[in-house]
């Protein structure tokens, strides 16, 4: 019985409170690889819609041209910059490159996720 995983160690395996910097990273990395996963699995489903005909197709463009459908997209593009980033850090560090600033890198990565996450809203919301 003790080794039967329970459900608040599972939250706790997201919790980044009390944690360091690198827990931060670590954690950030779980929720974008899910959350892009998620979005794969979505992302197949509309494309086989797509081949039902035009109507199909033409009630895609509606919604992908809707406010709350780009704002979804923008979250992708950003849990994709952050995860490739960030896993680019991991391999880095992995080869022995830079693990004493680690912290730093991480800080780096997030400023230009952010940076790159705002370049994508301009162009999709203002352009």
């Amino acid at each position: 019985m003790e080794n039967q995983p329970a459900a608040n160690k599972f939250i706790r395996w997201f919790d980044p409170r009390n944690r360091q910097v690198g827990s931060w990273a670590f954690i950030l990395n779980r929720i974008t690889a899910i959350g892009l996963t998620i979005y794969l699995f979505l992302h197949l489903i509309v494309l086989s819609s797509l081949a039902r005909g035009p109507e199909a197709y033409d009630s895609f463009i509606d919604l992908a041209t809707s406010p709350l459908f780009k704002f979804g997209e923008l979250f992708v593009i950003a849990g994709g910059i952050i995860h490739g980033l960030n896993g680019i850090r991991v391999g880095i560090t992995s080869f022995g490159i830079g693990i004493r600033k680690q912290k730093e890198m991480f800080y780096v990565i997030m400023v230009i996720s952010v940076i790159g996450t705002a370049i994508f809203a301009i162009k999709m919301f203002i352009l």
